[in-house]
């Protein structure tokens, strides 16, 4: 660019070579010699020197200037290859089935449209005494909640249970017009147990983002009946609002109402927009009952000192359980294919046939009933499968991203992003490695849906061909993220698991649509090829580790995916990482088999896979004879603790508090890590092994000690007797891959278990033996927790297999789906 604009100015100019011109001019320049002190031409040979050393100190600032320039510009300019996403395709004509859906993961219940400034609807409510509830978060008191069914296109059933309070949510669409159809919510209330039911109300809410327009429709100046709207990607919509009947269609139910109508600053702030207008100054007096005093909403201007950036209509419907409440949307465009109201008797139909349907297809697709399994094991699998359908979100925006020689953060292009969460509560964004993981249950389940969602992540590349590893894309997406996570760093890679999920996806998918993958596919490996290469050739090594080694009894590498999984106690440059080795043979082996099935050269895909599986040279990089496994090798040093230490007195201020510091005993030295555990495992979990290696016994004895690997409930993530099991890695950041059960990583042991099992070859018994064991131990463990608990947990403890972290969490747990299917 620089070169091209001295060309439009006329050729390199005068400013060019400023050294050689000076040295030209002068002879003495030319010469080196040193000028004469006080001579007219000494002081002349001076300045010139002077300022061809400042013009030359100015061209490195500018060339460094440019750099920095070059590479935030690359950062945030989206690949040039052709979408993934065909333009348009996510639209109601070209994607009916998907435009509408539960796409608000992040809410207890709500829909809205793949469109970026969509229209949104949700549900709040509120026992009177009790707390809002609108926005799903990890202890706010919600005993259980999740779908039961959800079949990822037209109808879903959730249960939530809230102190004694028991809400089903279900809704069911229907096709029709050219703005994705109708549909109707119903939510049936009700109370555990006996005594007087406490006053409940219920918040149906419809708010825009920036374009659209939404009207009230009121009845008798206090009830909102309806709301007309229009939205570019809408046309023109009517949502009513049904008045409420007893439970199991017992007639009218008395309520009080009241309704709001106010500016929305983004929709991240509804909850708190309704919170600030709640009043206590309404009246519920049913016929001949005592008159009760609750809080209703009352109309305002919005929040003050934030610009309103949109509209909110919201119906409050207050009164006593048990009830039923049914909601209406109905499209303009879809008038003369409706053949009357889905509600009432007609609705129930529609759940009925749904349900049917759903039931059908999850045995015709997983078969479980055929194999026997109980009703129970059955509607949990059901319910796990459907949360993972109902926690699928879309999301616009931009994220925050810094590249490695820049301080400064910047957006990044403007992003839309169709994908699975791992969590409702903890983690609804999109996150790189989980996807590939659930796109394995998903793809199984649709794969029509799985290749959308495959296609979006890949749309998703910058120029360089880098995907961040977490998505934080629009307001209400960030606000559920600690500040120190938004940032995403251009160096920072995460594992390629979505070539796990494409290896499936792969023989059933439509040429063309794999031909708008493969430019992307392609960059994106060669990025990782490039950016996380090792100290020698065919050796790889996560960026991106802690940069404080004092504050970390093992300094983290988020980009592995793995966390706070035991590393080189000293992170360098000479770092050679075991799993990250496996996951690129695993990436050069798909991008082999999709070169030849679309027709490219699959030669350099190919010598790569075959390189990065050569067991021999597996053996010489990465086998530790001393510690009996593979392992990664870097600077480490085993005697390592956390010891308190308190900083020095400043004069003047209070004792500082005292810090947990790490102390190095023994100084570090380039070894093998001596931390027996899932990254041990790798060449074996994605079976670059072979069937007859010499290495399989020592890793399947392991998998099966109970003083290592095996536990009743699963394989734990880091043995009993390594130097760092269930170690907190500071005084804030208690073990989380240190000997926890985590469910991906056992369904890959399981993959390969059943594969090994498969294959003739002298370990062949033992791996059956240890295949059904293992599956036994982990199917059953996860179905006790739910039965016991309600959800689905990130993962397990191994003492005990109690759920832990995050819950619900129906990302790649579960995956649990496929292990009871048997389905790899």
């Amino acid at each position: 660019l620089m070169a091209g604009e001295r060309r439009r100015r006329g050729g390199d100019g005068p400013r060019e070579r400023p050294r050689e011109r000076l040295r030209d001019r002068d002879p003495k320049l030319r010469q080196q010699q040193k000028p004469l002190r006080g001579s007219g031409r000494g002081r002349m040979a001076l300045a010139l020197t002077a300022a061809a050393a400042a013009l030359a100190l100015g061209l490195v600032a500018a060339a460094a200037q440019w750099k920095r320039w070059s590479e935030t510009s690359r950062l945030v300019t989206p690949h040039p290859a052709p979408h993934a996403v065909p333009p348009g395709s996510t639209g109601p004509l070209a994607s009916p089935t998907y435009f509408w859906g539960t796409y608000r993961p992040h809410v207890y219940f709500g829909m809205k449209t793949r469109s970026p400034r969509a229209v949104v609807t949700g549900l709040m409510w509120l026992q009177h005494g009790g707390n809002l509830r609108h926005t799903s978060e990890q202890n706010d008191g919600v005993s259980r909640y999740g779908w039961l069914m959800h079949d990822g296109e037209n109808f879903g059933v959730q249960e939530i249970r809230d102190e004694g309070l028991v809400l089903r949510t279900e809704f069911v669409k229907q096709p029709g017009g050219d703005h994705g159809g109708d549909w109707s919510w119903r939510v049936t209330a009700k109370m555990e147990g006996k005594g007087p039911a406490p006053l409940l109300s219920l918040f149906f809410y419809v708010a825009t983002d920036g374009q659209g327009t939404l009207q009230p429709v009121l009845e008798n100046g206090t009830r909102l009946a309806a709301v007309a709207g229009t939205a570019e990607e809408l046309g023109d919509f009517t949502l009513t609002f049904l008045p409420p009947t007893g439970e199991g269609g017992e007639g009218p139910k008395y309520a009080s109402y009241n309704f709001l109508a106010a500016g929305v600053p983004g929709l991240h702030r509804l909850t708190d927009l309704v919170r600030q207008s709640l009043r206590e100054s309404s009246v519920f007096s049913p016929p001949g009952r005592p008159r009760r005093r609750f809080f209703g909403v009352s109309s305002t201007g919005g929040l003050p000192g934030e610009p309103p950036r949109g509209q909110l209509l919201l119906h409050q419907v207050t009164l006593e359980p048990p009830a039923v409440l049914e909601v209406t949307f109905e499209s303009g465009s879809a008038v003369g294919a409706r053949r009357g109201r889905l509600a009432g008797p007609v609705l129930t139909a529609s759940l009925s046939r749904h349900t049917a349907a759903f039931e059908q297809r999850f045995e015709d697709t997983f078969g479980l009933r055929a194999r026997e399994v109980s009703l129970p094991q059955r509607r949990f699998a059901q319910a796990a499968l459907s949360e993972m359908l109902g926690g699928i979100g879309f999301f616009h925006g931009r994220s925050l991203l810094r590249c490695e020689h820049q301080e400064e953060p910047v957006p990044g292009a403007e992003s839309m992003l169709f994908t699975a969460v791992p969590s409702r509560s903890c983690f609804p964004r999109g996150f790189l490695w989980d996807e590939g993981f659930h796109l394995l249950l998903l793809g199984r389940w649709d794969p029509v849906l799985a290749r959308d969602i495959l296609a979006h992540w890949l749309d998703l590349l910058n120029a360089d061909g880098w995907i961040p590893r977490e998505q934080i894309l629009g307001d209400e997406a960030r606000a559920r993220v600690p500040p120190e996570f938004v940032l995403q760093h251009s160096e920072t890679a995460n594992p390629p698991t979505l070539l796990l999920a494409l290896e499936r996806l792969l023989p059933d998918a439509p040429l063309p649509y794999l031909r708008r993958l493969f430019p992307r596919l392609r960059a994106w490996f060669e990025w990782l090829n490039h950016t996380q290469a090792g100290p020698e050739p065919f050796t790889f090594r996560w960026r991106g580790r802690d940069t404080d080694p004092e504050r970390f009894l093992n300094p983290k590498t988020l980009s592995s995916g793995l966390d706070d999984y035991p590393r080189a106690s000293h992170p360098s440059a000479q770092e050679r990482h075991l799993d990250l080795r496996c996951w690129m043979a695993l990436g050069a082996r798909v991008l082999a088999v999709l070169a030849e099935h679309l027709g490219e050269s699959p030669a350099p895909y190919r010598s790569m896979a075959a390189a990065l599986s050569d067991n021999d040279l597996l053996d010489r990089l990465h086998w530790a004879p001393e510690l009996g496994t593979f392992a990664d090798f870097g600077n480490h040093s085993a005697a390592v603790a956390l010891r308190w230490h308190r900083p020095a007195p400043v004069p003047g201020r209070p004792p500082p508090a005292p810090q947990l510091r790490r102390e190095v005993r023994e100084a570090p030295r380039p070894q093998f890590v001596g931390a027996l555990g899932y990254v041990s495992l790798f060449p074996l979990l994605l079976q670059l092994l072979q069937a007859d290696s010499p290495r399989l016994p020592a890793l399947l004895g392991s998998m099966r000690s109970e003083k290592q690997l095996w536990t009743p409930f699963g394989l734990r993530s880091l043995a009993r007797d390594s130097p760092l099991y269930l170690r907190r890695n500071t005084e804030h950041d208690p073990p989380y891959w240190r000997g926890s059960i985590w469910v991906n990583i056992n369904f890959l042991a399981l993959r390969a278990l059943h594969g090994y099992a498969q294959a003739a070859g002298p370990h062949r018994e033992r791996a059956a033996e240890l295949y059904r064991e293992l599956r036994h131990n982990l199917v059953a463990n996860v179905f006790r927790q739910y039965e016991a608990t309600g959800f689905l947990w990130e993962h397990y403890r191994d003492s005990d297999g109690a759920g832990q972290g995050c819950h619900p969490f129906a990302g790649w747990s579960a995956l649990v789906v496929l292990a009871m299917a048997e389905d790899y």
